[in-house]
């Protein structure tokens, strides 16, 4: 199923890709630009392209029959954002117990524009002890990109200001450019 993958991101839509970190068993998966729904799509066809999946996190209320089923299939955990209890604590004792680990998260948090990103997917990185690689999507040139990963430290902000600027100085256009954001300067 691979090749068809394959065929459908490259061939077909023009995409190439661009890695020079190789995917680890266990690891956050940071995605930015993420203006569009066509991201997700994109992403999709990647991860399964090279013979692997990823879950990936989703506003419960897409989880509604039979869609919801689809979607859990493919790796949709359900995020009800209104409840105060520790997703990032669930997720890191998950990335602890299992054998293989892959999340995809968008940090933005929605496809609008937003001028500060969302730190959970650093937090279960840093308690689960995972690598996070950061994965660009550049509709300007058409390609999907991992050149860097990062190691929490602990010292969230240092760490996310480095994680930004690489989004920022990394030339990468989103689908809908006025909707993407990446200030290293974040409070």
């Amino acid at each position: 199923m691979g090749n068809i993958y394959k065929r459908i991101l490259e061939r077909h839509l023009g995409w190439t890709v661009e890695t020079t970190v190789p995917l680890p068993e266990k690891c956050i998966i940071c995605v930015a630009p993420h203006t569009s729904n066509w991201d997700f799509i994109l992403g999709e066809l990647y991860i399964r392209s090279i013979g692997l999946t990823a879950n990936f996190l989703m506003k419960r209320e897409w989880f509604f029959w039979p869609l919801g089923i689809l979607l859990r299939r493919m790796g949709g955990v359900p995020v009800e954002r209104s409840r105060k209890t520790s997703l990032t604590d669930q997720l890191a004792e998950r990335a602890r117990a299992e054998k293989t680990f892959r999340l995809a998260v968008t940090p933005e948090g929605t496809r609008s524009r937003v001028e500060y990103w969302k730190r959970g997917f650093y937090f279960i990185a840093l308690k689960a002890k995972l690598p996070i690689l950061l994965y660009a999507i550049d509709y300007g040139r058409k390609r999907i990109i991992c050149t860097r990963q990062i190691i929490p430290c602990g010292d969230v902000e240092a760490d996310m200001s480095e994680i930004l600027a690489y989004y920022k100085e990394g030339g990468f256009t989103a689908r809908f450019p006025e909707k993407f954001y990446a200030n290293p300067q974040q409070p």
